[in-house]
């Protein structure tokens, strides 16, 4: 190889060989970009015009000082508690509904599976018509369900305990399914096949290797549904994202920036306290007896049982109330109205226009946050010392604390209603979230590549495009585009407060009673849902070859 090398004439340049595919891959993101920044109305410009930038300083002034009053730090206490309180009662009802679809839907437990049998199609069109429960629940945003419980039950927390309930029911019954059918089958098969019934094969068969997995993830749902419950108040659940929409509206600053404050404090201890559960759940079991983990196990529920009744006393929600067949008859009669949906060619037409803006409200959201997420994981990840990187990963965690939509009003104030509103929420708010994950993977990312190309005498820069990148690409791609289809939800619901797409058109159509509108609108948020989400799968599965 040294001699191959060595014939060569010094003035014949060594070319990168993944040049003409690299060029190709941004020749194509080009034609797909064009189009979505005419869609997604992209014009950075407005934000540096005189009367915008006079807007947004004059309400940014008003932030300061923070509304300190006694009578507004009693309301926003109150806000506060209520919020956790709909966070905590949410995933109680969640676990309701998990639990018993999780069960019908996993293929662990399924008594046909054992041999063939006159029972075995049954069981299986069973598992497919829960499935798509589960898909429907979740596939439609927690805030499109609270603002459709708001016109049924009114303002206040019951519609965001049901919102909740049904979302992250669907979200907790998937997780539940997949942690049972990943675990060892063996145990379970054997009781099955000795007669066991379902319930004792689960718990003597599937619990002891899965329920710190399925705890775990419990928690973490919970510490999702926080900062769930806060936005939710913008439609009318209560608690502080109620508040803080009452104070937007009224561009009380002040207000807005104790609330701010208050909600920021509130996440980081939800943090905090989940990944403390979560971290004494894993280290559970290690070196410890068996009376020991049962004693633990046993003051955790009394605590989380104890949480969930003090929520609903504190929001004035009898569990029995929302479970019980007069409120199901409620609900029913109120979604009777949505059907049959209005599929007239131009309302389709329509709804076509907004599906479009949701796209790319996300599409471009989401690039630009990768973009602003990558140059600020480089300080992040520590390059450039303690001191940057701690001020760096400061301001991720106030990015990313900040919810969409709280974003989008600050940036329906700098750029006017519209589209690129959203855009901009999207792309500060995930930007928060994909500059954390970048800078862990930078972080996990082997140095040796790297080193050799600086011994070598590259400049870092290209140390790090040669070296490091390549390596780290594909993760980064992944987190990229998981993010992705979490951010097509969030953009069709960005409309609620004037960032276009289709939650604009289904919050207009619902405040003017308009259900069957309404109902197609529901279903193109949950369609374009599952379609990003199987496009996104594929094109991970395309990195991965």
């Amino acid at each position: 190889m040294n001699a191959t090398f060595a014939a060569l004439p010094l003035s014949v340049p060594l070319r990168d060989p993944a040049a003409r595919g690299r060029a190709a891959w941004v020749l194509a993101g080009l034609v797909i970009l064009w189009p979505l920044l005419s869609i997604g109305e992209f014009h950075p410009w407005v934000l540096f015009e005189a009367r915008n930038l006079k807007v947004v300083a004059y309400f940014l002034a008003g932030f300061l000082p923070p509304e300190s009053s006694p009578d507004f730090l009693r309301e926003l206490a109150q806000a506060t508690l209520q919020t956790l309180a709909i966070a905590t009662a949410g995933i109680a009802l969640a676990f309701l509904i998990a639990v018993p679809l999780a069960l019908l839907a996993t293929q662990a437990l399924s008594v046909s599976r054992l041999g063939p049998g006159p029972g075995q199609p049954r069981a299986r069109w069973l598992r497919r018509a829960v499935r798509g429960l589960m898909m429907i629940l979740r596939g439609i945003p927690e805030l499109v369900w609270a603002l459709v419980f708001v016109r049924v039950f009114g303002l206040g927390p019951t519609a965001g305990v049901l919102a909740l309930g049904l979302t992250y029911g669907g979200m907790l019954a998937k997780v539940y399914a997949e942690i049972l059918e990943s675990g060892d089958q063996r145990p379970v098969r054997t009781l099955l096949e000795a007669g066991s019934g379902r319930l004792a094969a689960l718990c003597y068969g599937l619990l002891p290797g899965s329920a710190q997995d399925l705890t775990s993830y419990t928690v973490y749902r919970w510490e999702c549904a926080v900062r769930a419950s806060v936005v939710m108040g913008f439609v009318g659940a209560g608690g502080l994202g109620q508040l803080m929409d009452q104070s937007m509206k009224m561009l009380n600053g002040g207000e807005a920036a104790s609330i701010l404050i208050s909600f920021l404090l509130l996440v980081l201890l939800a943090d905090a306290l989940s990944s403390w559960l979560r971290r004494l759940l894993a280290n559970t079991g290690t070196g410890n007896s068996v009376a020991g983990v049962s004693a633990l196990a046993l003051t955790l529920a009394g605590a989380l049982g104890l949480a969930v009744v003090l929520s609903f006393h504190l929001l004035e929600i009898r569990l029995g109330d929302l479970l019980s067949w007069d409120a199901a008859q409620q609900i029913a009669d109120f979604f009777v109205g949505f059907f049959p949906p209005d599929l007239s060619l131009a309302w389709l037409h329509k709804v076509a226009q907004g599906a479009l803006e949701t796209i790319a409200i996300s599409a471009l959201g989401t690039l630009l946050a990768a973009a602003g997420g990558l140059l600020l994981a480089l300080p992040a990840s520590g390059r450039y010392g303690r001191i940057a990187a701690a001020a760096t990963r400061f301001v991720l965690n106030a990015l990313r604390s900040v919810p969409e939509l709280v974003w989008a009003t600050l940036m329906a104030l700098a750029a006017g209603l519209g589209p690129f509103a959203g855009v901009l929420a999207l792309a500060v708010h995930t930007c928060g979230v994909l500059g954390r994950l970048f800078a862990e993977s930078f972080q996990n990312a082997s140095a040796a590549s790297r080193n050799a190309l600086i011994e070598s005498g590259s400049p870092p820069f290209a140390a790090f495009c040669y070296g490091t990148l390549p390596e780290v690409l594909p993760q980064l791609v992944a987190y990229t585009l998981y993010r992705w289809e979490m951010n097509i939800r969030m953009a069709a619901i960005l409309g609620f407060v004037g960032a276009g797409g289709l939650g604009q058109l289904l919050y207009v159509e619902l405040s003017l009673f308009h259900y069957a509108q309404a109902s197609t609108l529901i279903a193109a948020m949950l369609l374009l849902s599952i379609a990003v989400d199987s496009a996104s799968a594929k094109l991970r599965s395309m990195m991965n070859r």
